[in-house]
């Protein structure tokens, strides 16, 4: 059952690392790291949940480790800031340049 899920976050990691090697829309580009960090909390938490001893037994009660889920609101919280300073950046250089092109980033002296 963990190898389904592994699969999974490879796909959608490897169609992100694709989309970020191939494209030249940043907003497209951005949008492909979105899916790589969410293959990653995809992973973390099927690693979570299947390889850890996710039960311990503690005073007679079962205790759930979430380590995974941590580490993958950890993840959400990042990408968020990232997307909010990367839309920023954009905007900005959209105003400048008149292009949301990667390649054009090259001229960006007067």
């Amino acid at each position: 059952m963990l190898h389904n899920y592994l699969f999974l976050s490879a796909f959608i990691f490897s169609i992100g690392l694709y989309g970020v090697l191939s494209k030249k829309n940043a907003i497209t580009i951005l949008m492909c790291v979105e899916l790589m960090l969410n293959a990653i909390n995809i992973s973390a938490v099927a690693f979570s949940r299947y390889v850890f001893n996710s039960y311990h037994l503690v005073n007679g009660d079962f205790e759930f480790i979430l380590t995974g889920q941590i580490l993958s609101m950890f993840v959400v919280a990042v990408a968020a800031a990232e997307i909010a300073i990367g839309v920023a950046i954009l905007v900005t250089v959209y105003r400048n340049r008149q292009t949301v092109f990667v390649t054009e980033g090259n001229k960006l002296k007067y």
